[in-house]
């Protein structure tokens, strides 16, 4: 289970976006938004929260995350997870969504170039599915967790082919992502940035601007 259905943000930051689809390997066809900066050598996709209570990639979380990304010259690709949207497919219970986390940072990869690095950031359950794939041992630039469930899905596997910087981002009020949890995650993984916002609860209601910050930060420290 994950939390209740998140608010939607709206798209009035003007940064523009492509719409597009693209294909998960063996899996159905996925949506998403994309945006290319010129010259952009580095990237990052950003997942979104449970499919199953109304998460999209249209989440006020996802959004931030996006123009953190943009605003230091990074390529983006947010995406619906099949059955979101006009993702095709149906809902697999988070085996199938990792699969369609590999598919599109394969796909950003192969628009950036050949030697472009991609990052992965997830919401919610996109950092569980996040973190899953970067546990498996997929090549990355970096990685981002904001309010990770770990009161309902327990400590991800350490993320073995992370090559540059690991942030984990939660508000101080957020019941699916306790302070206590966050801090045994931060033992897990000493490599990792742990930022924890004042007030913030699962939504970050009132707290984006300081989620951005701290995107921000871990975006302008990816490896170029």
């Amino acid at each position: 289970m994950d939390a209740a259905s998140p608010p939607r943000y709206s798209l009035g930051w003007m940064i523009p976006e492509q719409l597009l689809t693209f294909d998960a390997g063996a899996g159905p066809s996925l949506q998403g938004a994309l945006t290319l900066a010129p010259g952009a050598s580095c990237g990052v996709v950003v997942c979104h929260p449970h499919p199953q209570y109304g998460g999209d990639m249209h989440s006020h979380v996802v959004a931030a995350a996006v123009r953190a990304c943009v605003e230091v010259g990074l390529g983006t690709l947010r995406f619906n997870f099949r059955g979101v949207g006009a993702s095709g497919g149906a809902w697999d219970e988070g085996r199938g969504e990792q699969d369609d986390v590999r598919a599109a940072v394969a796909h950003l990869r192969g628009l950036l170039g050949p030697s472009a690095r991609v990052a992965l950031a997830g919401y919610s359950f996109g950092a569980t599915m996040a973190a899953a794939v970067a546990a498996a041992g997929e090549p990355l630039a970096g990685l981002a967790l904001i309010a990770p469930p770990l009161a309902m899905r327990g400590l991800p596997g350490s993320p073995v082919a992370v090559e540059g910087p690991l942030l984990i981002v939660a508000g101080r009020r957020d019941p699916y992502c306790p302070v206590s949890a966050v801090a045994g995650l931060a033992r897990a993984w000493p490599a990792a940035t742990v930022t924890t916002i004042d007030g913030a609860d699962h939504f970050f209601a009132g707290a984006v601007d300081a989620l951005h910050a701290a995107l921000a930060d871990w975006a302008t420290k990816l490896p170029r």
